[in-house]
């Protein structure tokens, strides 16, 4: 199975999921794909009191020079363990 096929099939698996993640885990699993898919991040950090898209902004940007398929691997490897324990 390529990585691409991995990262599908952990992208499927994070909408099955029974039980909700933490906060920092939703955070983790946004950053790590939206690496993945669009590379590091982009645009202005938001301002205001728009705390949920500051944080996802923050998220992502932590990320920033890891390539598209560290980010990917990253996200197959999180959600087998989140699949371990919201299953």
């Amino acid at each position: 199975m390529t990585l691409q096929e991995q990262f599908d099939a952990a992208v499927a698996q994070s909408k099955e999921l029974t039980k909700r993640p933490t906060n920092e885990e939703l955070l983790k699993i946004y950053a790590l794909f939206k690496q993945a898919t669009e590379g590091d991040v982009s645009g202005e950090r938001p301002g205001g009191f728009d705390f949920k898209a500051i944080a996802k902004f923050d998220a992502w940007a932590e990320l920033k020079g890891k390539t598209v398929e560290q980010a990917k691997q990253e996200y197959v490897d999180f959600m087998a363990t989140l699949v371990h324990h919201y299953k």
